[in-house]
């Protein structure tokens, strides 16, 4: 029986976690699961994790180890990365997590999560080998830009302390979100790409993943079923993505919610992430995406199916 392997990524907003095998040399999914639990909530103002989003996350982390037992999982990895990297009590919170896992919890550095995100990010969009290609991951506390070769040399990455739940959290306090606030948010975002700028082209593509850019293009094609048919490889232009940004700002939070291609749980962050992803962008000097429902946790998944 071919090995299985489960690799789990506790990101600020959301738990991912990818069941694969590899089959006839490519890693192919078994099963995807994806929970919001906001585990990054107040972080960025009180530098710790929260008890109510710790226990969140370490619940769902309990499902997922039950069903990687059920699937018959050989081996299980998992990555923390912005919140867990900034707050201050994060050791009981990993302790848990390592527990219920039956394995460490990696606190991902900026540059090892930029590493997973580029090897996970290009899988299934078929650019050339040795195309330049920048990847771009929104998450809920920090972004990573990433450039180099599609055959999965890296040239240059950065991790940025700029995501959809730290500005949300950061400058919204009207619903809907006044635009004194938008541009905070978007003042932000270009500031901190401006330390370091990232390259600036020309690119065979610029990739987006995480939940930032696949609700987005979920959005876009009105997706009802997100599992059955996920967006992987569709490409939005940026003025799409702005238009989509002016039409679920202009809305109150529950009017939001309802948007068809938007999962609920994401509504009050999903307005931040888009400008944080639009400013990622065009500081690459991109003027369109291609949106990959691939990223960190595929990247560790082929690192797992590696060892021996």
């Amino acid at each position: 029986m071919t090995a299985r392997v489960a690799a789990i990524d506790i990101g600020t907003n959301t738990v991912l976690m990818l069941i694969a095998e590899r089959r006839g040399g490519e890693v192919v999914a078994v099963e995807e699961h994806a929970e919001i639990t906001r585990l990054g909530q107040g972080v960025d103002r009180t530098r710790r994790l929260d008890d109510a989003a710790v226990a969140r996350t370490l619940e769902t982390l309990e499902r997922y180890a039950a069903r990687a037992r059920s699937l018959g999982v050989a081996r299980t990895a998992a990555v923390a990365t912005s919140a867990a990297r900034d707050a201050t009590n994060g050791d009981p919170f990993r302790a848990r997590a390592a527990e219920i896992l039956g394995g460490g919890v990696d606190v991902a550095s900026g540059g090892r999560e930029a590493t997973l995100t580029f090897r996970g990010a290009l899988g299934g969009l078929g650019i050339a080998r040795g195309a330049p290609v920048a990847v771009i991951d929104v998450g809920g506390g920090s972004t990573e830009i990433v450039t180099g070769a599609a055959a999965g040399s890296i040239a240059w990455a950065h991790s940025y302390d700029v995501g959809s739940v730290r500005l949300t959290e950061r400058h919204v306090r009207d619903d809907p979100p006044s635009e004194q606030a938008l541009a905070a948010v978007r003042g932000d975002a270009r500031v901190a790409y401006e330390a370091p700028s990232p390259p600036r082209g020309p690119w065979s593509a610029v990739v987006a993943i995480a939940g930032t850019a696949t609700t987005y293009a979920a959005i876009d094609l009105e997706l009802v079923d997100y599992a059955s048919a996920p967006p992987h490889g569709h490409q939005l232009s940026l003025d799409a993505i702005e238009a989509l940004v002016g039409r679920l700002a202009s809305v109150p939070l529950e009017e939001r919610r309802r948007t068809t291609g938007l999962e609920p749980k994401r509504a009050d962050v999903i307005v931040a992430g888009g400008l944080v992803l639009v400013e990622a962008a065009r500081a690459l000097g991109a003027d369109g995406l291609v949106v990959s429902d691939r990223g960190v946790r595929w990247g560790l998944a082929e690192e797992l199916l590696e060892r021996p």
